[in-house]
């Protein structure tokens, strides 16, 4: 790998990891606020990578390593534990806590597109002519906004699909607890159980990845359309 290959992979994997991080944090800190201290007990609400790695060292440092030089795309996970008698006596607020991973990706989106907005406000940065994951926005000059908008562009990118896949109601995904608050508490636990095991979250991730294929195309062009409105 050239130089500026190694520094393009190193502006992904910070803004990978720091994704993963406020996901996981956003996990814990609800939980904590809905009664169950599991995670934060276990360290894991705070913005400290440290913790989130050490509960996933393979999917939050060899996983995403391995994608990346395989395909030029990190991919990853992290988890973030949780009582799961807690989740049978209050499964609404369990949804709140598993929706909350989405929208702090979102929320890492927003903040992005504000950064972009202000840098081509003030002269920064110009919009480029091909958009791309990473290159929604492109320096006017060479130098240092050259790897703040590359920082921006993926963080922007990154978080839309992260949060938007993560919303998908099918199991491992926070969609499918988030499910809980359109149910009533004996519904949403009887759906729970129908749906929980192994081979059903195996067979979950397969068919999210198709879905999400066929629809993150028009979720990328509503994210461009509402950062170039």
């Amino acid at each position: 790998m050239n130089p500026d290959v190694l520094a393009f992979g190193l502006v992904w994997y910070v803004v990978f990891l720091l994704s993963l991080t406020c996901h996981e944090a956003a996990h814990a800190w609800v939980a904590k606020l809905g009664g169950d201290p599991t995670a934060y007990e276990g360290g894991q609400v705070t913005l400290n990578p440290i913790p989130h790695i050490r509960r996933e060292p393979f999917g939050t440092i060899l996983a995403p390593l391995i994608t990346f030089v395989a395909s030029g795309w990190m991919m990853g996970w992290a988890s973030a534990p949780y009582d799961p008698y807690w989740r049978q006596r209050h499964p609404r607020r369990a949804a709140w806590m598993a929706l909350a991973g989405p929208a702090a990706n979102f929320l890492l989106a927003v903040a992005a597109a504000i950064g972009i907005r202000i840098g081509l406000a003030v002269g920064v940065f110009a919009m480029p002519q091909t958009l791309r994951f990473s290159q929604m926005a492109q320096a006017a000059t060479p130098g240092a906004a050259e790897g703040a908008a590359v920082f921006l562009s993926i963080l922007f990118s990154l978080n839309v699909m992260l949060g938007s896949f993560n919303l998908l109601p099918l199991p491992p995904l926070d969609g499918h607890t988030g499910v809980g608050l359109l149910l009533s508490d004996k519904a949403a636990n009887r759906f729970a159980a129908l749906t929980s095991g192994s081979m059903l979250s195996l067979i979950g991730i397969v068919v999210a990845w198709r879905v999400f294929d066929e629809i993150s195309g028009y979720v990328f062009r509503i994210a461009l359309t509402l950062l170039y409105w």
